[in-house]
């Protein structure tokens, strides 16, 4: 069974950091054999509520993607594994969405709401109440329309995070186990 996994990173959050490298560890140990990262290169600084500036910062990400992927059959894959955070999980839901991959799980971490705008067939989701970039009622709201499960983490911010480290520890452990879980699903 051929598996792959790809990476949409934030435009400040790389796969280094806690959600992406524990999903990368994950995938690993799900059997998913090639990994796939998509690094972004934007630097128009400031984009939160700006909507020009979002739309712009989408169209030069998005083409990135496409650039990177190009080499890919996705009929060669099995299972198809993509994992994003924040304004990636708008381009892995409207990439699938554009190449009619309808063989793909979600892992949005920290969606925005234009995420929903591409219906994700299949995911988890994951945000915080205390997220400056989204409004937790809208993408509970959103979730559930598009029947995506969503962990709702008190107090956290846009990288699921809040002042208190043992907190943090103990809801990156929860995160990690309902990612795990996810992952080893049937579909």
């Amino acid at each position: 069974m051929s598996k792959i996994a790809v990476y949409f990173t934030g435009i400040g959050y790389h796969c280094d950091k806690p959600l992406l490298y524990y999903a990368r560890s994950i995938a690993c140990g799900q059997g998913y054999q090639e990994c796939r990262r998509i690094d972004y290169t934007y630097n128009a600084g400031n984009i939160r509520g700006h909507e020009e500036k979002m739309r712009e910062a989408y169209e030069v990400l998005f083409s990135q993607t496409e650039a990177e992927l190009a080499d890919l059959v996705w009929a060669d894959y099995d299972e198809v594994l993509f994992v994003s955070k924040s304004i990636g999980t708008i381009i892995a839901a409207s990439y699938a969405k554009k190449y009619e991959l309808s063989r793909v799980r979600h892992i949005l971490y920290t969606p925005l709401a234009q995420t929903f705008l591409f219906a994700p067939d299949y995911g988890i989701a994951f945000i915080g109440t205390a997220d400056p970039w989204s409004d937790t009622e809208e993408i509970l709201r959103l979730s559930e329309a598009n029947h995506i499960p969503v962990t709702v983490y008190e107090g956290c911010n846009h990288s699921l995070e809040c002042d208190d480290t043992l907190k943090n520890i103990e809801n990156l452990r929860d995160i990690v186990q309902k990612t795990m879980d996810f992952c080893g699903e049937t579909q």
